[in-house]
């Protein structure tokens, strides 16, 4: 049974009774088995698997749990119980309920709330107060939902008082953004918590314990989430050591303040690293220390074997820093997939990997663009949410952006005139329009809110009547619209092929083949490869962008394939929405920013760059956390190694004529003479 494999740390723990219990899970200490131990503990007492929910901050670290629990527990019990992330668990409860959902990713609602910030001329208005920028207007909104209950314009006001006289359109614009979303019926993943928690309040979900994974990454509305349940019992396992998501409006207050807003709360505490060696875990704790101890800990070893002690890397130039790793690298023994450089900000990445491709060592970034991110896959996965969804718009614009003379802000108009003439069905609006004029495109006039906004004149469909388009596209009522170009005309058409091709009810596989050898498809792999092929002299290196061709098809196959396991389309785009972010592709060595590296492990840990201003980064750290919470990243660092730690800085960057002084955190971890820390 999974409890016969813990420690009397763990034991203790997992078999806590029912109630508030707390569980300081330091690195390496085995907090997964401990979780994996209290669910047997659990079952062994009677709870109800159904009665149990899991929540991670992954779904790859809930399906290792769940799996583990399936070495000892029958399929029928293991598959009741409720586990994934936030998010996850949200999106299921709330469509077995029957809410409609068109889950949309951050970088899709950015693009819709830019559309509506744009309709805004402040510089008209003439106000003395420099706007904030669509981009961060958003960023603000999202962090907002994170991390206050309040409403958005007293927290905002709070935090931007010289903005005050500007909050009416920043209110109107959040306003029409969150109209345009229950329109359509798009959903953040903030939508997710938010709706659930809205109907927790109003149906009562029994839960006899909730599970929480990585607890110090918990926000406010989680916590507040967490609490609306009222589960009977709670077991919440993290380390306020390793909480670095304050930017991201992580609250550390939930896991400092647990055991005085809990009345009898336990608290126990996994002291004992099974992960690394007695030296690097002496080094994490020395730096460690420096913060306040909010329970007293400390990491003690729990694993034998050679102790290899960690070791300073120090060079006259930045560059050099990169080229001398990257050598060590290649000279090692260590295989490439154990070996990590770990930095914190991604611009180290830049010079790291350029040395290592120098020497032909293969290399992956992890926190750069994903598989599911590539334009050539978000591109197939649009033109399968439009199937499914005629709301979506979003996935319409990045679709029809592509199109030579179209972009954003017209691809939004030709949505609006395609639902217009299906009446609201934007299938029905291509293939069988039912009406012969455009919609009336601009909002009503309204100065104070920024909107001048002027209508548009209508255009005649004998400019496209010369094209080799289809006869039905050369009739329809959409090509008098006047911004429509002969390129646009001929990817519409492009369009309208595929849509007249497909059958809603196929299989996701047949649908998914229909898109990529579609010419829509094809007249993005050309844009595509391309924009990559293009040398700084603008000419077109012919084998690159061959390579790059073979890139794309290469990833559709595997999407393909992807797609084949499942029956329902809906489905199929929302696992890939939902769990796109968590896979990985490539091979080699691993380059991390130190929050990408959070929960992996590594024979061998590069932590790079550790010059003041770098690592810590005093930048960044002014905005969210502070030292505290550089100390943190950099234990976190350190700590992803197992046997062998390097620590590297150099003096000078020749090309910014910058000098540069070692880290604190080398000073407090005694790697560095007292004299070079002054």
């Amino acid at each position: 049974m999974p409890l016969s494999n813990l420690n009397q740390e763990q034991l203790s723990a997992a078999m806590a009774p029912l109630g508030h219990n707390l569980i300081i899970a330091s690195a390496g200490t085995g907090k997964t088995s401990t979780i994996v131990g209290r669910i047997a503990h659990l079952l062994k007492q009677g709870i109800k698997p159904s009665k149990i929910l899991l929540l991670t901050f992954t779904n790859k670290a809930a399906g290792e749990m769940v799996a583990r629990l399936g070495n000892f527990f029958p399929s029928n019990i293991i598959k009741e119980i409720q586990s994934g992330t936030f998010h996850a668990i949200s999106y299921k409860w709330l469509k077995t309920s029957g809410f409609h959902i068109a889950l949309k990713q951050p970088s899709e609602l950015k693009t819709l709330f830019r559309s509506i910030y744009e309709k805004r001329a402040f510089k008209r208005l003439g106000h003395q107060t420099e706007p904030f920028s669509a981009t961060f207007l958003y960023e603000q909104y999202n962090l907002y939902q994170n991390i206050t209950l309040d409403t958005f314009d007293i927290w905002f006001e709070e935090k931007y008082p010289e903005h005050k006289v500007l909050i009416d359109i920043y209110m109107n614009i959040i306003d029409e953004f969150e109209d345009v979303k229950k329109e359509y019926g798009f959903v953040s993943f903030n939508d997710l918590l938010l709706k659930l928690r809205e109907y927790i309040k109003e149906n009562h979900i029994e839960i006899d314990e909730i599970l929480v994974d990585e607890y110090q990454d918990t926000n406010t509305l989680q916590g507040a989430l967490i609490d609306e349940l009222k589960s009977k019992s709670l077991f919440c396992v993290g380390d306020y050591d390793q909480s670095i998501y304050a930017f991201n409006g992580a609250n550390i207050e939930n896991i400092s303040t647990f055991t005085t807003r809990y009345k009898n709360a336990n608290l126990f505490t996994l002291k004992k690293n099974y992960r690394s060696t007695a030296s690097i875990l002496s080094l994490a704790n020395k730096v460690i220390e420096k913060n306040e101890r909010i329970y007293p800990k400390s990491l003690e070893v729990g694993r034998t074997g050679e102790n290899i002690a960690p070791k300073l890397l120090i060079y006259e130039e930045l560059f050099e820093q990169y080229q001398s790793i990257s050598t060590t690298i290649k000279n090692n023994s260590t295989s490439y997939e154990n070996i990590a450089v770990i930095f914190r900000n991604n611009s180290s990445a830049d010079g790291i990997e350029a040395t290592l491709r120098e020497l032909n060592i293969p290399c992956k970034r992890k926190g750069g663009t994903s598989f599911f991110d590539s334009k050539e896959i978000k591109f197939l996965l649009d033109l399968l949410s439009l199937i499914v969804n005629q709301k979506d718009m979003m996935a319409f614009i990045h679709i029809f952006e592509y199109a030579k003379g179209v972009g954003s802000a017209l691809s939004k108009e030709l949505f609006v005139c395609l639902n217009h003439f299906g009446h609201g069905n934007l299938t029905r609006g291509l293939l069988s329009p039912a009406y012969n004029d455009l919609p009336k495109l601009n909002p009503n006039k309204n100065v104070q809110l920024g909107l001048f906004d002027d209508d548009l004149e209508i255009g005649s469909l004998s400019r496209f009547s010369s094209m080799d388009i289809s006869t039905h596209i050369k009739k329809h009522p959409i090509l008098k619209h006047p911004r429509l170009t002969r390129d646009g005309v001929k990817y519409l058409d492009y369009y309208y092929k595929f849509i007249s091709n497909i059958n809603k009810t196929q299989h996701p596989s047949h649908i998914l083949r229909n898109a990529i050898s579609s010419d829509l498809y094809r007249y993005l792999i050309e844009l595509l490869s391309t924009n990559r092929a293009k040398l700084k002299t603008g000419e077109i290196d012919v084998k690159r962008k061959d390579e790059s061709k073979d890139r794309i098809k290469s990833k559709a196959e595997l999407l393909l394939n992807l797609s084949r396991q499942y029956k329902d389309l809906t489905k199929f785009i929302n696992a890939m929405i939902l769990g796109g972010g968590e896979l990985s592709e490539g091979e080699g060595v691993n380059l991390l920013t130190v929050h990408a590296s959070k929960g992996l492990e590594f024979e061998e840990v590069f932590v790079i760059d550790l010059m003041d201003g770098r690592f810590p980064n005093r930048k960044l750290a002014s905005k969210a956390g502070g030292e505290e919470e550089e100390r943190r990243l950099f234990y976190v660092a350190v700590t992803r190694a197992r046997d062998k730690l390097y620590l590297s800085l150099s003096k000078y960057d020749k090309i910014k004529k910058i000098n540069f002084t070692p880290s604190i955190f080398l000073c407090e971890a005694n790697m560095l003479k007292e004299a070079e820390c002054k």
